[in-house]
């Protein structure tokens, strides 16, 4: 167990890892009375969160099929024909809607949930704890929300989830196993990567009549449409690819501008864009229609098309129309050009947030105007409305904070579109502000495009050996390494390292961090040829510039420890380990975050030397305090509750453990990823228990797929794999002897 020194944040917890049954560290530590509540709290009939129903033209044979599907299987993800390339707008949310609201009575309650991330997929979900139970929910963080939601949801049978545009298959993990008592339906834009138990559904675009007569549909009402009208859609739906998207965004510019016929749309867009012979290039398709509604939309509302751009910045959903108040605009003319943007189906709109296609966003950004020396149209604004709100709200203190929530997505997506060779100094240092904030509630993981923003800009502003541009590149560094991505970590840790050591000194404080960060980084990759003598170079030096109980001191000296641990040599681990829980207790605290790691580690030194009475206490100790002082879905507080799990496994009391590794599990897999080196460490230390319990048939199959993802996302001769690969072996040679009998 080591904690390792990081630049402008103090120390941090590296999961133990112990060797057999790989120890590393969570239900939320939600009170008995509020659990209780989830069983006993009833839905009102028929409850749900639907969007309205929209027009759902040529999909019957669709729908008909995924209700076959659903009531034979519990989930179905509608993804896209690969002759789409990928685009979105093909219509598997339209017919997902249409699913719900078409079935909504033969379920007990039907809930929307936004998946197009981990964090907004988990504030969905909690959504639905503020609707059942908003007395306690509104209180609540989002993580406990969700957890409640899904404690109710296994309570209460019967459901229909739609999780809607899910990017990656794997973060349904925590949500398809824990949840089997309705259906799951999936909508995605990935068509491989799914669970065998999962049916995939593929969604083509619409046939050539059924396209004309969603074109017509929208773009002519009161009326049949004429001989020549429909002629003209058929001809337009060609040029469109028959997608649904681009025919309802060519109909909504059609209605809106009744004095401009069809086939003069067709006309003006094949002027335009003349490549519509050379295939289907649907990106290009939606980038015609949608070059077409922008001129309209100029000659109507400047300002509209202004919004337009600013927002192709931002995450695509749920933008608080709040960030678009400026002082300088008149509210009603804001209002009313946010009005005609969604009446040209361009945004959706509800009286707090503006929602745009992604596909559009991408297209703005890729065609925005631009002027020498100037960032593309709406890049600048988008940038100021940002750092603007972000001025405006207070500090946050030690926990969550909404209001920082709510803009942090919009200030990731800023960051990830960057155009090459900008810069804007105060946008750079709200990166730097953002990220350590989520580096504080424990998401490491999520400040990579900010990081990755911030070191860029450092770099052109100040220079690649610049002191803040070598923070940036260690704490970038870090990120990676807290995502389980060693090999982009380990080269730039070991690039900054020689660059701290040629501009600042071989004993500066900043080279001694990077030297402790890489020798951390060689250990989390089983290096530990590399990582011991690094550990006990940087002690040393350590010892010689900073004294014997400098913070950065205990750091070293607990990290050297936990690195003769995992070497297996508790003799000298123990003592190290021992005399830095002391000295951080006399300078640091009791409850300080150095002086719980080094409880923790001490705890684990005494569980491998074989003392679980002195270990087991000292691991209810540090999880209490963690729980108290960090939460309870933070990392370490993670590692503490996987660890006692360990300890209560060595001690025979698999009744206390298997709970615990389970709960620590999904949340491993909610907070840090299906594949990150702590949660395959849980998964395989939850692997173990069962096998101790007897369990093989659920032991076996976690082991397989937990060295499948080692293997695929650590190698073959990581220690972890290892490991698991021997645990694996073990099992099927049990397996064989039972059968055998």
């Amino acid at each position: 167990m080591t904690d390792s020194s990081y630049d402008a944040s103090g120390n941090r917890s590296i999961a133990a890892h112990t060797i057999g049954h790989a120890h590393t560290g969570d239900v939320i530590g939600l009170p008995a009375d509020i659990l209780t509540a989830a069983r006993d709290v009833p839905a009102p009939p028929g409850l749900a969160n639907l969007p309205p129903l929209p027009l759902c033209l040529g999909r019957h044979d669709d729908l008909t099929h995924l209700r076959s599907t659903l009531t034979e299987q519990t989930g179905t993800a509608i993804t896209q024909a690969s002759t789409v390339h990928g685009l979105g707008g093909i219509g598997k949310t339209t017919l997902a809607l249409a699913y719900a609201h078409q079935q909504r009575h033969t379920y007990s309650l039907v809930w929307w949930i936004n998946a197009d991330s981990p964090t907004r997929l988990e504030q969905s979900l909690g959504d639905l704890a503020l609707k059942l139970f908003p007395a306690w929910a509104g209180n609540a963080s989002q993580d406990q929300r969700a957890a409640w939601a899904t404690t109710w949801l296994q309570w209460h049978p019967g459901w229909l989830l739609v999780f809607d545009n899910v990017e990656t298959p794997t973060d349904l993990a925590p949500y398809l196993g824990a949840l089997d008592g309705g259906h799951h339906l999936v909508t995605s834009r990935r068509s491989t990567g799914w669970p065998r138990t999962i049916h995939t559904q593929f969604l083509g675009t619409l046939h050539p009549d059924e396209a004309a007569d969603l074109i017509c549909t929208h773009a002519i009402t009161g009326r049949t449409p004429t001989l020549r009208e429909r002629q003209a859609a058929q001809a337009l739906a060609v040029d469109l690819g028959y997608l649904p998207l681009a025919l309802e965004q060519a109909g909504a510019y059609l209605a809106q501008n009744p004095t401009i016929g069809i086939d003069a749309y067709r006309r003006r867009l094949t002027t335009k864009l003349d490549k519509t012979a050379d295939g289907f290039n649907a990106e290009r398709t939606v980038a015609r229609i949608w070059t077409q509604t922008l001129q309209a939309l100029t000659a109507r509302s400047p300002l509209a098309v202004d919004i337009l751009h600013t927002i192709a910045w931002l995450a695509p959903d749920n933008i608080p129309v709040s960030l678009l108040e400026d002082p300088g605009v008149d509210a009603d003319d804001l209002a009313e050009a946010l009005g005609l943007l969604t009446a040209y189906s361009m945004t959706t709109l509800t009286p707090h947030t503006i929602s745009i296609h992604r596909l559009l966003q991408t297209v703005l950004r890729t065609t925005a105007p631009t002027e020498p020396e100037h960032p593309p149209a709406g890049r600048r604004e988008a940038e100021e409305i940002l750092t603007r709100a972000h001025t405006a709200l207070p500090e946050p203190a030690a926990g969550p904070s909404p209001g920082w929530d709510t803009l942090i997505p919009h200030l990731i997506a800023l960051a990830a579109t960057t155009p090459f060779g900008h810069h804007n100094d105060p946008t750079a240092t709200l990166y730097v502000t953002v990220a350590q904030y989520l580096y504080r509630r424990g998401h490491v993981a999520r400040t990579i495009p900010l990081r990755e923003a911030a070191l860029t800009q450092f770099e052109q502003t100040l220079g690649d050996t610049h002191p803040d541009t070598l923070t940036s590149r260690n704490n970038l560094a870090y990120a990676y390494e807290s995502a389980g991505d060693l090999d982009r970590a380990i080269p730039l840790y070991e690039t900054t390292l020689t660059q701290r050591e040629q501009t600042l000194g071989d004993t500066h404080p900043d080279t001694l961090t990077s030297r402790n960060n890489l020798a951390s980084a060689y250990e989390s990759a089983g290096d530990l040829d590399r990582a011991i003598p690094l550990f006990e170079t940087t002690l040393t030096q350590r010892e010689q510039t900073l004294g014997d109980t400098h913070p950065d001191t205990l750091t070293s000296r607990n990290n050297l420890a936990y690195a003769y641990e995992s070497a297996g040599d508790l003799n000298r681990a123990i003592p190290l380990y021992e005399l830095t829980l002391t000295q951080r207790e006399q300078h640091l605290g009791h409850t300080h975050s150095g002086t719980l790691n080094s409880r923790n580690n001490l705890a684990s030194a005494y569980q491998a030397a074989g003392d679980l009475d002195r270990a087991i206490p000292l691991y209810e100790l540090t999880l209490t305090q963690r729980e108290q002082h960090l939460g309870h879905t933070h990392p370490d507080t993670l590692n503490s509750r996987n660890n006692l799990a360990s300890a209560y496994q060595a001690a025979g009391d698999l009744d206390r453990a298997i709970p615990l590794y389970e709960l620590t599990l999904t949340q491993r897999e909610q907070t840090l990823g299906d594949t990150h080196p702590d949660t395959l460490t849980s998964r395989n230390n939850l692997a173990g228990a069962y096998q101790a319990a007897g369990n093989l048939d659920r032991a076996i199959p976690l082991y397989e797929l937990t060295l499948t993802q080692c293997e695929e996302h650590l190698g073959d001769t990581h220690s972890l794999a290892r490991t698991v690969r021997a645990n694996l072996a073990h099992a099927r040679d049990a397996k064989r002897r039972l059968s055998s009998e």
